[in-house]
């Protein structure tokens, strides 16, 4: 990875060779290490190293980027004159804010040595323990552990510089009977390796695999649903980024008030609902800079069930003559109140369905924030307080601020980190498993 002063002096060279009125750089390296692994056997074991820098210019207000993976002298200022030539015939940035001056950062928490500093020999000796689990189970398993180190540093021609590097590993798995007839799915990430508990991931894939064999078939409909932590983080895990003030005061937003105005204020969600967003929370470290070069701070967007807060982008701040927010690094969704394990949630319910996770989540309505999607790899028939057969796979519409209201959200439990199962890991949230009524089903898929 690039140093902060390998960083920065890349920075300086960019910015030394803007003749344009404004001007931002961005610059980052990997290193990216990864093992797959299908069919109990060792596939591929790749590790890469790259940087790239992307340049960012406004001449007479008309943007334009480039970026280049060449870093050399030369190449940066030849980059930086691609960007100013192609600036110069672009059209005008409507929504041009001159770039931060210098900012404030303090701190953060989300590189781990040991994480990029990854012991090769030491993860194949692990996967072949993942192996051996699927082997004594008679089971056959797949999956994907990576682990990525990376820095980046960004600097303005106002004067605003800042330089930051994160870790994560990750590991997901699929455990199939050899019928091919059912499936289990387990994923689990942490910017610490050795927090990392990759005998967990793969017994539950196992467990889910071997539990789920001879689905029945049931018919579509509402249902009262347990979310695990995966289903929990695939269908809520983009949540946080919905709550933009501007598509709020257009009307475009779930937080609209119908006629005009925002919800902002009212009890939109259950009294137990809290979901913010912490750059220092200890299993959820973030980046310190949000996406536009804030410094990130701890944000509320919904606590109490109230709806606290709407993100301010820099430009929509200043049509509105209102401070920008510091918007979401990560997100976090908890209870308020008392919490329930997932086996209580169970034992509580007279009929409804245990769901694994989720796939293929498309948004329908931003109005409501309906989503559609799919479940997979494990779908279970509760009645009267206890796991009865495996189900079939639904899609299913659903919207995410309906299963969170008081009408629908029926019980909580502890909040865990889980990583979005289509990203792969690469993405990570701290939530809870779900006991949501009334969750909408819309067909039967076949997919296992």
């Amino acid at each position: 990875m690039l140093s902060e002063s390998e960083a920065k002096a890349l920075c300086q060279t960019v910015l030394g060779a803007v003749t344009a009125q404004d001007a931002e750089v961005s610059v980052r390296s990997r290193d990216y290490a990864n093992l797959r692994f299908a069919g109990n056997d060792f596939l591929t074991n790749g590790q890469t190293s790259d940087r790239w820098v992307t340049v960012t210019v406004w001449v007479d207000r008309r943007k334009a980027a480039v970026t280049t993976h060449e870093t050399d002298e030369a190449s940066l200022k030849a980059a930086v004159a691609r960007a100013e030539d192609t600036a110069r015939v672009s059209p005008v940035d409507q929504e041009y804010v001159p770039t931060l001056g210098p900012q404030d950062y303090r701190p953060g928490k989300s590189y781990v040595a040991a994480t990029a500093e990854i012991d090769v020999e030491k993860r194949a000796k692990t996967i072949d323990g993942v192996i051996g689990q699927y082997e004594k189970a008679e089971v056959i398993g797949a999956g994907f552990h990576q682990a990525i180190a990376e820095s980046s540093a960004i600097a303005t021609l106002n004067g605003n510089f800042h330089y930051e590097r994160w870790t994560l590993a990750s590991l997901s798995n699929t455990a199939r009977t050899p019928d091919g007839g059912s499936s289990g799915f387990f994923l689990r990430n942490h910017n610490d390796i050795r927090k990392l508990d990759t005998g967990r991931i793969a017994s539950k894939a196992v467990e889910k695999a071997l539990t789920s064999r001879n689905p029945h078939t049931m018919e579509a409909g509402r249902y009262t649903v347990i979310l695990e932590p995966q289903a929990t983080a695939d269908l809520f895990g983009s949540l946080i980024y919905y709550f933009d003030a501007r598509s709020a005061e257009e009307g475009r937003s779930a937080f609209s008030k119908p006629g005009s105005g925002t919800r902002l204020g009212e009890q939109m969600f259950d009294e137990r609902v809290n979901l913010y967003s912490d750059p220092w929370h200890p299993e959820l470290p973030g980046s310190v800079r949000t996406d536009e070069g804030l410094p990130a701070e701890k944000v509320y967007l919904v606590r109490n069930g109230m709806l606290e807060t709407l993100v301010y982008s820099r430009y929509w701040a200043m049509q509105r003559d209102a401070e920008p927010t510091p918007g979401p690094v990560n997100e976090i969704l908890e209870s308020s109140g008392e919490t329930a394990s997932v086996e209580e949630m169970i034992r509580s319910t007279e009929r409804g369905l245990l769901l694994g996770r989720f796939w293929y989540i498309r948004q329908v309505d931003p109005r409501d924030l309906t989503f559609t999607g799919l479940t997979r790899d494990g779908v279970w028939y509760i009645e009267d307080g206890e796991i009865r057969y495996p189900v079939r796979n639904f899609r299913f519409n659903q919207s995410v601020v309906e299963s969170l209201s008081p009408d629908h959200l029926l019980m909580i439990g502890p909040s865990e980190r889980v990583g979005n199962s289509e990203s792969q890991g690469r993405s990570s949230v701290l939530v809870p498993a779900l006991k949501i009524a009334n969750f909408n089903f819309t067909s039967q898929s076949e997919a296992i």
